[in-house]
């Protein structure tokens, strides 16, 4: 007790250099509250992002793996590169078919997996009452002359070049119109789940049913003047007469559509304008149906054979409640028989991890920044702090003649730099508390506008979204009349990267909790502790007699 009443004596006594301490503690507390408040900021933000987003996973087949494989690998440093067996390539790929839906279902029963559904899809023709949304200028000659030039082009519908079941090739070049969309439950539906698309007129078909009954867009609709109750047309790319009538329930709306409008070979199949969703029992109807009515045929270009019917690509998604189930996921399926060939992936986890790009830098600079405040700050207490003992030299003496022992004269010392320490400390944990969000947002927020222009600036680089190349992305006012315009401009093939540059984390609500409060004291006791071990070098070294007896 007798210690802590002469420490605040003696505090009382030198307010100068004690409030000269107080004010370098504050300002260290200051700047170290923001910098913990900070990188508390960052792994709260990291948490309630992950406890309340659904994480989603998708399992697919690894070809770049399998190429690797296939290639070999250099022969030194300088070495030749081996040559790739192409034919071996095709006939792995045409014989590595997609997973089908029995399998999905098998790997959907992993204990890790909260939810699942899937999508099939087909492209398809329009009858000739059913045109595709286009942006051309084209009278129907140019257009049949332009469809005999395309006869060299991909084919996404399914027959000689499709990409259904699981193939991997392209076997043939005829060019679709619709691309035909079935959903195996509601919630597979995300576009109308998380509100990017919306129904205007009607309503969606009902859950699971196998009736010829689907969707489309209000673009479509307009381009067509077709209404909700009409019916529309479409046929096989691959045979025209084999025809199937669909009844519009609804009419939709999807933001996305001007964004990724434009098609740079001219597939209209893939505007979002014109995706037809259905049913995916209705769209497996119409694909047994053209199963069982297939022709084989050969293509008159190359001389290989296919069938005429509708081929289809499945892709499942597996719904995960967090990353720890996605990770289970993973060795789950490889316990149910998942080849490891194939491999797990999820979008999810890559954007959640994107977004907090400025949060993280942010984070590691105030880290640093941290270091290096407490660095200089206690180097500045140490050496304020050995002044101090020098100037009370005699004071020291004093005691230590009157019979107190060294380390008691230490302990006061010491307690009266906690004791300066500590109020200055809480000081700063409350001008810290009331300033941490809002210079956490600022910074927070610089951060992710140069993250932003840095990506902007590579889209350029690289002529991106523009799509001109070499002159980068020209405002809409440069772009050439003669080149068609949608939406927000040429070249939405490329926007959904500079998208992701608008999904950044850039502001958080909370940054002091708990435990800043307790770091922060923490702070306080090793600034004291290391500013104290200075005095007490001195004090042990000083001896009583010879002090007392060199004063001036």
């Amino acid at each position: 007790m007798y210690i802590i009443k002469n420490a605040l004596r003696c505090i009382g006594r030198s307010k100068g250099r004690n409030i000269l301490i107080g004010i370098i503690v504050l300002v260290i507390s200051v700047s170290a509250c923001i910098g913990l408040s900070i990188r508390q900021a960052s792994e709260n933000a990291k948490q309630d992002t992950l406890d309340n987003m659904s994480i989603t996973a998708t399992i697919s087949f690894d070809r770049q793996s399998m190429m690797s494989e296939m290639g070999g690998g250099f022969e030194g440093e300088r070495g030749e590169r081996p040559s790739f067996d192409r034919d071996q390539f095709a006939q792995m790929m045409g014989g590595s078919q997609a997973l089908s839906l029995e399998e999905y279902e098998v790997y959907a029963g992993a204990e890790s997996v909260k939810d699942f559904y899937y999508v099939s899809t087909v492209s398809v023709n329009g009858s000739e009452d059913l045109l595709p949304v286009s942006t051309e200028n084209e009278s129907e000659e140019d257009t049949s002359e332009n469809s005999d030039d395309m006869s060299g082009g991909f084919n996404f519908g399914g027959g000689p070049g499709g990409f259904g079941g699981g193939g991997m090739g392209m076997k043939g070049m005829n060019q679709s119109d619709f691309t035909l969309k079935g959903y195996s439950s509601d919630s597979a539906m995300t576009a109308f789940q998380d509100g990017t698309a919306s129904i205007t007129d009607g309503s969606v078909f009902e859950e699971g049913t196998a009736s010829l009954e689907c969707i489309i867009s209000e673009e479509l609709a307009l381009y067509n003047s077709l209404a909700v109750g009409d019916t529309i047309v479409i046929t096989n790319p691959n045979n025209e007469e084999e025809t199937y009538e669909l009844a519009i329930t609804g009419l939709f709306t999807d933001s996305s559509a001007n964004e990724n409008s434009f098609s740079p070979m001219g597939f209209s199949s893939s505007d979002p304008a014109n995706m037809i969703y259905l049913s995916y029992n209705a769209l497996e109807s119409i694909v047994s149906a053209s199963e069982a009515s297939s022709e084989t045929v050969t293509d008159e270009t190359t001389g290989r054979e296919y069938e005429t019917a509708l081929a289809t690509s499945l892709e499942a998604t597996y719904v995960l409640a967090d990353t720890d189930a996605y990770y289970r996921f993973e060795e789950d399926v490889r316990d149910l028989g998942l080849d490891e060939s194939y491999v797990v992936n999820s979008m999810d986890i890559t954007a959640f991890e994107n977004s907090l790009t400025p949060l993280k830098t942010l984070s590691s600079m105030a880290g640093w920044f941290l270091l290096i405040i407490l660095i200089i700050g206690a180097v500045i207490l140490v050496v304020l702090n050995i002044f101090s003992v020098r100037e009370r030299k005699y004071e020291i003496g004093v005691l230590t003649a009157m019979g107190m022992k060294k380390g008691k004269v230490a302990l006061q010392f010491i307690t009266e730099i906690f004791m300066v320490t500590i109020v200055s400390v809480i000081i700063g944990v409350l001008i810290g508390g009331v300033a941490s969000v809002p210079v956490t947002n600022a910074l927070l927020e610089h951060q992710a506008t140069a993250q932003s222009n840095r990506m902007e600036e590579v889209e350029m680089n690289f002529g991106r979204p523009g799509g001109f190349g070499g002159g980068g992305m020209p405002d809409k006012g440069n772009i050439p009349e003669d080149i068609p315009q949608r939406g927000d401009g040429f070249g939405g093939m490329f926007m959904q990267a500079g998208d992701a540059v608008g999904s950044y984390v850039t502001e958080i609500n909370s940054a002091m909790n708990l435990t800043v409060v307790l770091q922060m004291f923490g702070i306080a006791v090793l600034l004291t502790l290391f500013a104290g071990a200075a005095s007490l070098l001195f004090i042990m070294r000083y001896e009583p007699l010879k002090i007392l007896a060199n004063r001036d």
